[in-house]
């Protein structure tokens, strides 16, 4: 399998991070932690499909997820192509103007949120190109067309960097009193905009922060007990929760993205 990481055009930068075209020849399980970014997906050729126990449930061709509180797995069959679109932690909402809480913890068909029409169109010009670059331009020129908004909501955004600084350890509490803003208020705001709760959002944020850690510092415990867990038991179930793994066994063996 191979994965190469494309920046989006400027006019997509301040809603999508980064676009990653997956190519698996072989065929491939891929493990895929929980992130704070919805993400498309656009098979271009073969198949693709959620690996839940011992069943497969095969995704549409064009796919949209939303946040998740544990791991995925996914299998790529041999010879797929699938090119993944990567919002940043708000951008989602540039595009579509309903809540995006539904999709915690969901995938659906892109045709749920957008035309089918818009998006066979799309499809062909997928299939009539083998060029990556004009895939991509495809896809972006897409996108482009369904922006509503071009600016981020700056309290949300004011958060997102609160809690990312705090590397999720942070009471919701103290951070909407910083905000001046009542607690009913900031959570719809926040989930509408991001697809999850503040809390859902932090706790992602602080396992994020536990792996990153651990590549400087492996004495895991250590790292635990600074980012929050207060003993072995909780932090261990959280981990494999979010892995799917125990801590030793992740770090040993995981290959994810």
């Amino acid at each position: 399998m191979t994965i190469k990481k494309y920046i989006p055009t400027i006019e997509l930068i301040p809603f999508v991070r980064s676009i990653l075209v997956i190519n698996s020849q072989e065929g491939q399980i891929n493990r895929v932690l929980p992130d704070t970014a919805f993400a498309m997906a656009f098979r271009i050729r073969g198949e693709v499909a959620y690996i839940e126990g011992t069943e497969n449930q095969l995704l549409p061709s064009m796919t949209i997820s939303g946040m998740r509180n544990a791991f995925r797995l996914i299998g790529y069959a041999p010879k797929t192509t699938t090119i993944i679109v990567l919002f940043k932690q708000s951008g989602i909402s540039a595009f579509y103007k309903p809540e995006m809480h539904e999709l915690y913890n969901h995938s659906t068909s892109l045709d749920t949120y957008f035309a089918q029409t818009d998006l066979s169109i799309l499809d062909e010009q997928l299939q009539s190109v083998s060029d990556h670059s004009r895939q991509i331009k495809a896809i972006e020129q897409f996108l482009i067309s369904k922006l509503i908004v071009r600016k981020q909501d700056p309290l949300v955004t004011e958060a997102i960097a609160k809690i990312d600084q705090a590397n999720g350890h942070i009471r919701i509490k103290e951070l909407i009193k910083d905000l001046y803003i009542s607690q009913d208020a900031f959570e719809k705001r926040f989930r509408k905009t991001t697809g999850a709760t503040p809390k859902q959002f932090s706790q992602i944020i602080k396992m994020q922060a536990v792996i990153s850690q651990y590549q400087k510092n492996p004495a895991i415990l250590d790292i635990a007990f600074e980012n929050g867990f207060y003993d072995q038991p909780h932090f261990n179930r959280t981990f494999k929760t979010f892995t799917g793994q125990a801590p030793t066994e992740f770090f040993k063996t995981a290959r994810y993205w």
